[in-house]
């Protein structure tokens, strides 16, 4: 291969590398946007409601329990008997845990960003099987029970948009502020009119809870069976948790889900037991499901993705102009590669700034026209010719295609990049099977006459 040659390869080369630099610059310029767009939304949240997680209802049943210890009695020195009282809690899982509800979203904007919130309507129900003097079987007379509550954990109880009424037993019962229970956090709680029996007690309870949330809506599977439905007019659901759902559908409308587990999956009565007494416990509070409702046109998102490719696509586009110089026998300064090569890294900022206004979709369509008009225009005085230039223009719009079609098939990506590429290698390599690569880039020699040809022509 011949010195030019190899000094235009290596032009090129250097020229896709500086380029590195303001697609470097772009790419910070979309972590910036992102994270201001995050925080605009923390901050739209911050001023109506976090994510939900609904826990409980617990039925909770404090005590004082008068106990005997051995103490040590200093006048005397020795050890005497002291009565002391001990508080305690017994903690009882429903039997039945069944939540129906139902969500309807909301948009709400902050300038060009908005936030989707969801509104809850939720109806909660079951039962409670209480065992004969609530499962004391030993020392019973010397405990004494305090009033029982029912306590149900919400993680934002701003989020609250109805004043819950409890029905138990045939009756309704007001619900007070706050769980009155350090397992559940924030939430409601109610006075239980219930006293211990000699025997098994059931009882049935219900309420309606309507919820303000954002993003994602959790719930604690606290039954020893436990149901819950749920369906919503998002059909974007992620559903994450512990479980998955036993059923769900997803169509255009909207999306519907049903879980069902029991004590035997879940662990809850084993987790409840292990957080008695710990001030910490993420073994029952981390064990949830729920669905969160995810934004798949996340503009930024997308973004980054494009400009993963951009150097690909910068390759591609000076690899197009080579073969222009090698096959037509023009001659292009770097100056023009970079030029285009501008033109190409300008393409990403205009999406950029045009998706905040007016979706990734149409942004594409208007910065890669914009794009292909202008590099179209400049290249059919380049390449001598407008028939060049429109043909150039229409290779670089059919990769901007290619580049949408990788960008809207995630999980595809990597098959379409593969054989794109295959593609174009085998088009470069049809286009040049003929061609002369040690006479590229060499200067034809001049023609050399003798002193003798000089004088027999003159």
């Amino acid at each position: 291969m011949n010195r030019p040659l190899l000094i235009k390869l290596g032009a090129i080369a250097v020229l896709m590398l500086l380029l590195l630099v303001p697609l470097l610059m772009i790419d910070g310029l979309v972590g910036e946007r992102q994270a201001y767009r995050d925080g605009v939304l923390q901050d739209i949240a911050r001023s109506s409601a976090y994510e939900q997680r609904l826990s409980g209802p617990l039925l909770v049943v404090p005590y004082v329990r008068s106990v005997l210890e051995w103490q040590h009695d200093e006048k005397t020195d020795t050890h005497v008997q002291v009565r002391r009282e001990k508080r305690g809690r017994l903690y009882f899982l429903p039997e039945r845990f069944v939540v129906d509800g139902n969500l309807t979203t909301e948009l709400r904007h902050r300038g060009i960003y908005e936030a989707r919130l969801y509104h809850a309507q939720s109806r909660i129900q079951g039962g409670f099987l209480v065992p004969a003097n609530y499962g004391v079987s030993e020392d019973l007379d010397s405990y004494r029970f305090e009033q029982p509550f029912l306590a149900v954990g919400i993680s934002d109880v701003r989020g609250i948009q109805n004043v819950p009424r409890l029905a138990f037993g045939g009756r309704q019962l007001d619900f007070a502020a706050g769980s009155g229970e350090r397992l559940l956090g924030d939430g409601l709680h109610v006075a239980l009119p219930i006293s211990p029996s000699s025997t098994e007690q059931r009882f049935d309870y219900g309420f309606d809870l309507n919820l303000l949330g954002s993003s994602r809506l959790a719930i604690a599977p606290v039954g020893r069976e436990s149901q819950v439905n749920l369906s919503a007019d998002w059909p974007h659901p992620s559903f994450d948790g512990e479980y998955l759902p036993t059923e769900r559908s997803v169509d255009a409308k909207g999306f519907t889900a049903n879980w069902r587990t029991s004590f035997f999956a879940s662990g809850m009565e084993d987790a409840l037991k292990d957080c008695v007494g710990e001030k910490n416990c993420n073994a029952f509070q981390g064990r949830s499901f729920g669905v969160s409702l995810i934004d798949p046109v996340d503009q930024y998102l997308k973004a980054d993705r494009a400009l993963k490719y951009a150097l690909l696509f910068i390759g591609l586009t000076f690899a197009g102009f080579f073969l222009f110089e090698v096959l037509k026998g023009l001659a292009l300064h770097p100056v023009q590669y970079a030029l285009v090569g501008l033109a190409l890294a300008l393409f990403y900022l205009l999406l950029l700034s045009l998706t905040e206004h007016i979706g990734f979709e149409l942004a594409y369509l208007a910065s890669a026209g914009a794009c292909v008009a202008l590099i179209g225009f400049y290249l059919s005085t380049v390449l001598h010719s407008v028939l060049r230039g429109c043909a150039f223009a229409f290779g670089l719009a059919l990769l901007y295609g290619a580049l949408y079609g990788l960008l809207r098939a995630e999980d595809y990506a990597l098959l379409m990049g593969s054989l794109l590429l295959f593609a174009v290698l085998a088009g470069v390599m049809a286009l040049t099977r003929r061609l002369d690569w040690y006479g590229v880039g060499r200067q034809p020699e001049e023609p050399h006459f003798s002193l003798d040809e000089v004088s027999r022509v003159g």
